[in-house]
Order: structure tokens, then C-alpha cells, then sequence
């Protein structure tokens, strides 16, 4: 069996958590929180609505598979990927040899609640609720390759994050 990763991935769609949890996670471990999207935005030099309305959605692929690539060479950090990370076969590979993967899930309801009509979420244009549930229909499967699988609905970020934790901490026996 494959030894622990020293990376923890935090995966999952839109409002289930990733960067708060991520935040709390780091508090916890003292490892640094990375953000996938902000590392992202900050390569390219423009936020990642007008990446995608000036380059599109192929081009914002390549970036986050490069960008990721690129952050998961370092060790000892708790990684906030975006949704739809787990798109390319290649990115859940990378993630799974070099880090211990989460994948956050919420209900519809509590994701919309969450993202409402956010104007910083390209996916979301045209209806909030129409277009994440269209969203987790499309991704149900996309997540799975994850070490573990938490349900956030209803959870405090510091409920989930001790979740993850005694997961984490156990994966190692």
C-alpha cells in the first residue's frame, strides 16, 4: 500500500467548502492553504471570470492542469482545488500521487445556498440552481477517485475539518 501523502487535496463542486475548510485545515496542521483559482488568477493576471470570457473554458483547463502540476511538486500543504479540477484524467492522477485526496460533497440545496447568484462563478451564468444541479449530474462520478468522501451539508467548517483530520491521521496505519 502506498505510503500518506504529505499534501492534503481538498476536491469537490462549487460550495462544498474547499477553501474554508482549507483555511481551518491549516490552522490545524500548520501546513500553508494554497488556492488553486487564486493561484490561477494570479498567473494569468486577470480574474477567471474574464479568463474565460477572454480565452475560454479549453484555455482555463490548460492553465489549472499546468498550474497544478506546478503546486503539487510542493510538500506539506492543503491544497483548494476548483470544481472542476477533477476533469482531466490527468489532473486526478497528479493529485492522487502526490497528495490524500478529499472530496467534499453538499446537497443542492446547501451549495445554493452557499454560491447563490455569485457574478465570479462563469458556470453559473444563466441560473444558479439550474446550472449546479445540471453541474452534479454531470459530475457525480467525477469526485470518486478520492481517498475519502465527506458530506459538508449542515457542518461547521471545524466540524468537517476535524472530520478530515481523523481520517487523515488514521490513513497512515
Amino acid at each position: 500500500m502506498k505510503e500518506k501523502q504529505d499534501n492534503i487535496v481538498l476536491i469537490g463542486m462549487m460550495g462544498t467548502g474547499k477553501t474554508t475548510v482549507g483555511a481551518r485545515l491549516a490552522e490545524e496542521t500548520g501546513y500553508p492553504l494554497v488556492d488553486l483559482d487564486a493561484l490561477i488568477s494570479e498567473t494569468a493576471g486577470c480574474p477567471i471570470p474574464q479568463l474565460f470570457a477572454e480565452r475560454g473554458e479549453p484555455y482555463f483547463r490548460d492553465l489549472e492542469a499546468a498550474v497544478l502540476r506546478d503546486v503539487l511538486t510542493q510538500e506539506g500543504i492543503i491544497l483548494a482545488t476548483g470544481g472542476g479540477a477533477v476533469l482531466r484524467e490527468e489532473n486526478c492522477l497528479e493529485m492522487t500521487s502526490r497528495g490524500w485526496v478529499v472530496a467534499l460533497k453538499a446537497t443542492l440545496d446547501e451549495i445554493v445556498s452557499r454560491v447563490g447568484e455569485d457574478p465570479g462563478r462563469p458556470l453559473l451564468a444563466g441560473g444558479a440552481r439550474s446550472r449546479i444541479e445540471a453541474l452534479l449530474e454531470q459530475r457525480r462520478q467525477a469526485y470518486d477517485f478520492a481517498h475519502v468522501i465527506i458530506d459538508t451539508s449542515g457542518k461547521s467548517p471545524e466540524e468537517v475539518s476535524a472530520e478530515i483530520l481523523t481520517h487523515y491521521r488514521g490513513s497512515s496505519n
